[in-house]
């Protein structure tokens, strides 16, 4: 995992090609897409998470920050209330759109190649994340996620087994969800003045709880002299009762470490 440096052209000629393939995937596909808002709740809770919306990140401008906020105000209310019926799909970025300046989007922190920078409609992957763990706990089937190819920030304050998240860039890095089973599920999102929420709501009550952990974490010097940190993310499947009913693997990440690991003897 030796970063490789590309030059302004490969990397503006690579996106041009992923988001115009991107597009012509959502002409063609014959998925059948939530597209549907329900504004009453479904009964059943199946899933739930709370995240800060405020971090004292080291050189990150606290300004793109409380622009962030503005952005996932924007992007919730394309989401909030969305029904997934058996057999349908979610997309992530086919439901949001494109976060443009027109529609109200601010300049956020955007993770860029092992740094940061700022970008229009950043902070958005706060919001991909938190449906993603969600997701995790139930028994929705992701169909795509993208894991950040770099570990830029220290774990401090992290909740969350390190690679528990789905990052997102417009169009091409998208998250992307099934319903696979009999019921019918809704995504509820909001926020109030320090976190983000969000809730996966279902007509019928669930049928088990999950346990997502992290097993086989590894920080390696390789001999280029980088460090590389890896982990699988795997879950356990649970009746109400507590009895183990599956042990299964969700993902794997292998991340280039902008930062030096404390390393003990």
């Amino acid at each position: 995992m030796k970063p490789i440096r590309r030059s302004p052209l490969r990397l503006f000629a690579g996106k041009q090609y992923f988001t115009w393939k991107r597009y012509g995937q959502w002409v063609i596909q014959r998925k059948k897409r939530a597209k549907v808002h329900l504004a009453e709740d479904l009964h059943f809770r199946s899933a739930s998470h709370a995240t800060p919306l405020l971090r004292s990140l080291r050189n990150v401008d606290m300004q793109l920050q409380y622009n962030k906020i503005t952005n996932l105000k924007l992007a919730v209310s394309k989401l909030n209330g969305l029904i997934i019926r058996p057999g349908e799909t979610f997309s992530y970025w086919q439901n949001i759109g494109k976060p443009t300046r027109r529609k109200g989007y601010l300049d956020g922190m955007v993770l860029y190649y092992g740094g940061f920078r700022s970008g229009t409609g950043g902070g958005l992957c706060q919001l991909s994340n938190l449906i993603y763990w969600m997701t995790l706990h139930t028994p929705l089937c992701v169909t795509e996620r993208h894991r950040h190819s770099y570990d830029v920030f220290p774990d401090e304050q992290r909740t969350q087994p390190f690679g528990s998240g789905a990052t997102c860039a417009y169009n091409y890095l998208d998250l992307q969800l099934l319903n696979p089973t009999e019921e019918t599920y809704q995504l509820r999102l909001w926020l109030d003045d320090t976190h983000l929420y969000g809730e996966w709501r279902c007509d019928a009550e669930p049928l088990y709880t999950y346990e997502v952990y992290e097993a086989e974490h590894v920080i390696s010097l390789e001999p280029w002299g980088g460090y590389i940190r890896r982990n699988r993310i795997r879950r356990k499947v649970m009746t109400p009762e507590g009895e183990l009913v599956a042990d299964e693997a969700v993902a794997e990440n292998v991340a280039l470490m902008m930062y030096s690991p404390l390393l003990h003897g």
